[in-house]
């Protein structure tokens, strides 16, 4: 296949990206992701389809073929290597990266991103705790469930957070809310919109519903809570 341009590539990656929690991606959750109207998606899906990138009938919505997911997690592969190397190589903060990421994920050529992974030892996860495609096109499911579904008393880990907009990771930096923290909801106020956690370190933090839901979650068993840490 020749190469695509970024605009394909990036409606094949928010594609992909709404397929976690939908089988089907309809015309309209694809013009509020990528910003752009109605119409320009319906032209484009069809292109795509034209190309055997995805199947797609009108009022039915729009699913990924075989080719169009591998062209989607090679895009993906690439802005989260690309991410991590800013961060670990060059002393990027994680709400810095997205956006850099964003430009030079069209730029690189896959041989480059190889090279990336071979230098900082093939790694799994992007600083924002999002999995790494393989090389081989593979991508492991993750967490749908954010901090804002998760009842008082629940021991959990930050598995992974949104890494679009830099100011919710600048917050939740502060507070310390890194992929693999591990804590405890200590409380729920749901008239006022916040949880209070309780840290691995015994501090305890106050989080708005707002901000919790940008954090995916996974549970932990007692053993792994705060009061009994690894």
């Amino acid at each position: 296949m020749t190469r695509l341009s970024e605009s394909v590539q990036d409606y094949l990656k928010a594609i992909f990206e709404l397929h976690q929690t939908t089988p089907r991606v309809t015309t309209n959750a694809l013009a509020t992701r990528l910003g752009v109207s109605a119409a320009s998606v319906t032209g484009m899906v069809r292109r795509l389809a034209e190309l055997g990138l995805v199947e797609y009938a009108p009022y039915q919505g729009v699913v990924l073929t075989g080719s169009g997911r591998r062209a989607a997690l090679e895009v993906i592969r690439h802005h989260r290597l690309i991410e991590l190397y800013l961060t670990q190589a060059l002393g990027y903060s994680w709400d810095e990266v997205h956006a850099e990421a964003e430009r030079l994920e069209h730029a690189v050529s896959r041989s480059f991103a190889e090279r990336i992974a071979q230098l900082l030892g093939d790694p799994k996860v992007d600083p924002h705790g999002d999995p790494i495609p393989s090389r081989e096109g593979e991508m492991p499911r993750v967490s749908q469930r954010t901090l804002v579904e998760v009842p008082s008393g629940t021991a959990l880990s930050v598995q992974r957070v949104r890494d679009e907009d830099a100011e919710v990771l600048r917050r939740l930096a502060a507070l310390r809310l890194f992929p693999n923290t591990r804590f405890v909801v200590k409380a729920v106020d749901q008239e006022r919109g916040k949880r209070v956690l309780c840290l691995g370190d015994g501090v305890e933090i106050e989080v708005e519903d707002k901000l919790a839901q940008h954090v995916f979650v996974q549970e932990e068993t007692i053993a792994s809570s705060p009061s009994s840490p690894r």
